[in-house]
């Protein structure tokens, strides 16, 4: 494969905790444009690979390129600029500020003190907001506040305050834990529909939702790369049914 079509390598990777390895050795190729699905039982190392790739956990060993950029040298906040941004499980947004503020602060020359001080509600800022609460089903919702929408719609609102980054790697802890069936259907257009330009990775436990979104799978186990295909092909692949079934 020509190196110019990966997003993001990952080779090696490796992090010990007290001797035990959360991940062990993995390697993992992400294409541009591509939506990846990572799944595993619980413990397999998922969220840690995650932590990972956007610095908030040190590599033992191994490296990570995106964009033939080293990720593992580099600050959080450096690789949320280089063009990586990151939900976590629980959705974390300003429950006091409305849904427009909330994308508002998320816009990148808000992020920084300096940017902060000098922020102006510019005509960019305020066309990017309706753009995006759009994009995530919240239009009508902009002057609610944060803490009064539904969990699915603050998971919503955490994915629209990630595509105020414009990041070109998107990667998403457990998007639709604990919502609705309408919403997970919901959020399976939204990530179809964001993912045409971007790279994604997602974790994810609910394999039909897994099977409506995913470009590929990789499936993880105590750390270490167990199986990579199609959904159909990991889902007939006899270590993956033995690991699934175990637990």
């Amino acid at each position: 494969m020509a190196k110019a079509e990966l997003a993001l390598a990952v080779e090696g990777l490796t992090v010990s905790f007290d001797g035990f390895k959360a991940v062990d050795d993995l390697n993992l190729y992400v294409d541009q444009n591509e939506l990846r699905v990572v799944i595993g039982p619980n413990g397999a190392g998922k969220t840690t690979l995650l932590d990972l790739i956007c610095g908030r956990t040190r590599a033992s060993a191994g490296s990570v390129k995106f964009k033939d950029k080293e990720l593992t040298r580099m600050p959080e906040h450096q690789i949320v600029r280089a063009g990586v941004g990151r939900k976590f499980q629980t959705p974390s947004i300003y429950e006091n500020l409305t849904v427009f503020e909330n994308l508002e602060v998320s816009f990148p020359r808000g992020r920084t003190v300096f940017g902060a001080m000098t922020f102006r509600r510019s005509s960019e800022v305020i066309e990017r907001v309706h753009r995006v609460a759009e994009e995530i089903y919240l239009e009508d919702r902009l002057e609610n506040a944060a803490e009064l929408l539904s969990h699915g719609q603050k998971q919503w609102l955490e994915i629209g305050m990630l595509l105020m980054q414009e990041p070109e790697l998107m990667m998403l802890d457990e998007p639709v834990a604990g919502m609705s069936v309408t919403e997970r259907q919901k959020t399976a257009e939204l990530l179809n529909r964001i993912a045409v330009g971007r790279s994604m990775i997602v974790i994810e436990h609910d394999m039909e939702f897994v099977e409506n979104i995913a470009h590929k799978v990789t499936v993880l186990h105590q750390g270490k790369l167990l199986a990579e295909g199609s959904m159909e092909a990991v889902q007939a692949n006899p270590k993956v049914i033995e690991v699934y079934l175990g637990h």
